[in-house]
């Protein structure tokens, strides 16, 4: 099985987590799932079957998830 039939393998177990704070109906939000190799997808709850997920490092998610958290990103 090459890189990619293993990442697809994964992603189609993956246990995928959403904010509470996503809308009403589901969503409006994103979802992130924890993969091997300190690797994290992230998908569009409205989309999660229709786009392939963008895959980042774990060094990666951590610093955008500081920096949200420390209004960074506040427009």
């Amino acid at each position: 099985m090459n890189v990619t039939d293993k990442l697809a393998a994964e992603l189609e177990t993956a246990q995928w987590r959403k904010s509470s704070f996503s809308g009403a109906n589901g969503g409006d939000c994103i979802e992130v799932a924890q993969l091997s190799g300190d690797r994290f997808g992230i998908r569009d709850t409205e989309q999660p079957d229709g786009v392939q997920p963008w895959i980042v490092r774990g060094n990666v998610l951590r610093a955008f998830v500081a920096g949200a958290k420390a209004g960074e990103f506040d427009f």
